[in-house]
């Protein structure tokens, strides 16, 4: 079912101003940078070995400005990498009528609503969605 970490996430108030220390600082490739208006995010990727790190910089009011307001910068959720999320929602108690929606990097995604040790998880998918 869960085929590994894809992303580990981090909520920031500014992607340009946090982008340097990761890229410069600890030498991580900047392998991804996009806007995702529908979720009102802009997302950063850096490779950290096997796993990526994704910076997360809200671009309107959503629950990433919430988020960053209450708590500040920091860990915002851990991303699984699935091969299907619908199929894997009917296999996790409770989450068979959570959202699925295009996330980053042209991937569907699904934020559960069951929080692990107040942990937010994200599922997202292995392949990107065609002509996505």
């Amino acid at each position: 079912m869960i085929r590994g970490i894809d992303h580990i996430a981090i909520a920031v108030r500014s992607i340009d101003d946090s982008l340097a220390y990761y890229t410069e600082e600890l030498k991580l490739p900047l392998v991804h940078d996009e806007l995702l208006p529908s979720a009102g995010v802009r997302l950063a990727y850096v490779q950290a070995g096997p796993i990526m790190i994704q910076l997360v910089q809200p671009i309107g009011e959503t629950p990433i400005r919430k988020f960053l307001e209450e708590k500040g910068e920091g860990l915002h959720h851990l991303c699984f990498e699935v091969q299907d999320i619908p199929e894997t929602l009917t296999q996790l108690v409770g989450e068979s009528e959570t959202r699925v929606v295009m996330g980053g990097r042209d991937r569907r995604a699904a934020f559960l609503s069951a929080h692990s040790n107040g942990l937010i998880l994200e599922l997202t998918e292995t392949d990107p969605v065609r002509g996505g």
